[in-house]
């Protein structure tokens, strides 16, 4: 089996027309590893991130850190079931371009007549099938870690209260949009039902309706790596678990917001060292673990992708941590724990959008040289510019992600080792579609560029609101006496 374009690519779509006269049955092996592979990516963020994060602020800010992070998963989990997953994965009529509608709202999914469990939502193999539950589940716990993803940019100086009311608008307006686009597109069995439709087809009228069939299927709804967005439509971007949706998309808000709400209070003048790199050490781990879900379970199946995409995560990860420990000491003079989980870090991000479509030579490649790539923006970049990108999202997250994006265009050609791309409206062969390097590049450079205007601009009018309402910043004074006592009355540790 080849991934669609798009890793998610069609879930929350009806099923439609089978290829078998029956109606496909879950498999419980696929519906297993699907919801192992959730709680995987839930251990991402709590207690993954959270420790990760946590253990590289000071200690005064320590419990703060933790406490936006569980709070952000919570806020998430509640706005999915109300209104997140349908209007991410659903049709949202006239404004579909731009988001789905609120069909699913409730998550009313039940088929009718029947109890929610029957609903079924289609893989990237023709008359396979998951429970929608399933589905909804795993596409909640990407949605609660990626905006936690953004608080690394401005730990330690911003108020519980700004953060929770930006996390809110910031999911809904920003990335429930993105997710739409990218992922909200058409199942294999619809296109390859219309494709064989087609190809059957007599006369001239019925060749004209079928034709008409397919073109609404591939087109209408930015089938195989489209997007939905008028500025993505049709470019065949392919993101395998998420580089622009995810990573792109944290990592821009991160950077945004760290130039608008401002340094940290010290900043360039004093040490701000982690207090922590023990906890660092043991939420980056836990990140590299719950990563196998969020890569290989972007297979949707337990199939050979899912293999090739845990094989991919395991040797880019390896070997961005050892690129990343040489270049640091390289450069420094000594090899450093906190270099080599940065390392393991940005290799994670990197392979996110290759990791079912590069081969594990090319992927193991992509982890040696994004490391370099983003420690240049960690050590000289923003030093360069002076920003306070407290945890290094941008030049980890959305450096990492661009660099991931935009080589999983030339990794996925079979001559590298890659999969090669997937075109499910030709019935002959193995669903082989035709590699261009240089459209694939052009496509993947679009989304990238789309994700990088749509959540940059959106973040700072958001940022700016919410600045507006209740103020971003805490005064200098609770700053200074750390977020654990002034925002939360307690500490993480009892000296």
């Amino acid at each position: 089996m080849k991934a669609l374009g798009l890793a998610l690519a069609g879930l929350a779509l009806s099923a439609g027309a089978a290829l078998a006269d029956t109606a496909p049955v879950v498999n419980k092996g696929d519906n297993a590893w699907m919801l192992v592979s959730s709680a995987l990516v839930l251990m991402m963020s709590i207690p993954g991130l959270a420790l990760f994060y946590g253990g590289l602020v000071r200690s005064k800010n320590m419990l703060s850190v933790l406490t936006q992070i569980f709070a952000i998963v919570s806020l998430v989990g509640v706005t999915w079931m109300l209104y997140g997953y349908s209007l991410a994965f659903s049709d949202g009529g006239a404004l579909t371009a731009l988001v789905g509608g609120l069909s699913k709202a409730f998550l009313r999914i039940a088929p009718e007549g029947k109890p929610i469990t029957d609903a079924v939502a289609p893989t990237f193999s023709n008359g396979v099938v998951i429970p929608e539950l399933t589905y909804f589940v795993f596409q909640m716990t990407f949605a609660m870690i990626i905006p936690a993803l953004i608080v690394g940019a401005f730990a330690e100086r911003v108020k519980f209260s700004a953060m929770l009311l930006f996390m809110l608008l910031w999911s809904t307006i920003i990335y429930l949009p993105v997710a739409h686009w990218v992922w909200y597109v058409a199942a294999p069995d619809d296109v390859a039902a219309a494709a064989k439709a087609l190809a059957s087809a007599s006369g001239d009228a019925a060749k004209a309706a079928a034709q008409a069939r397919l073109d609404a299927v591939t087109h209408a709804v930015g089938w195989v790596g489209g997007g939905l967005a008028p500025w993505m439509k049709g470019v065949g971007a392919l993101d395998f678990a998420g580089g622009t949706v995810v990573h792109i998309n944290a990592g821009i808000a991160g950077l945004v917001g760290a130039l608008m709400i401002g340094k940290r209070i010290g900043y360039g003048r004093e040490a701000l060292p982690p207090h922590s790199l023990t906890m660092s050490m043991i939420g980056a781990s836990l990140l590299w673990v719950g990563w196998f879900g969020f890569n290989a379970g972007s297979a949707l199946e337990a199939s050979p992708t899912a293999s090739l995409a845990f094989v991919n995560t395991m040797v880019a990860t390896a070997g961005a941590a050892l690129s990343w420990l040489f270049s640091e000491w390289a450069l420094k003079g000594k090899p450093s724990l906190l270099g080599l989980i940065s390392g393991a870090v940005a290799g994670l991000v990197a392979v996110t959008p290759a990791s079912g479509f590069a081969g594990p030579m090319g992927s193991l490649i992509l982890g040696l040289i994004v490391s370099p790539i983003c420690l240049f923006f960690v050590a000289s970049v923003k030093n360069k510019f002076g920003y306070d990108d407290a945890l290094d999202v941008f030049g980890v997250h959305c450096v990492g992600g661009i660099t991931g994006a935009l080589l999983t265009g030339i990794l996925v050609s079979p001559a590298l080792g890659g999969v090669g791309v997937t075109d499910y409206t030709n019935i002959t062969g193995n669903n082989a579609g035709t590699y261009d390097m240089v459209q694939q590049m052009i496509a993947q450079g679009t989304a990238v560029l789309a994700t990088l205007i749509w959540s940059g601009l959106g973040s700072a009018v958001l940022y700016k609101i919410v600045d507006l309402l209740i103020g971003l910043r805490p005064a200098p004074d609770e700053e200074r006496e750390g977020l654990d006592i002034a925002e939360h009355g307690e500490q993480a540790y009892n000296h």
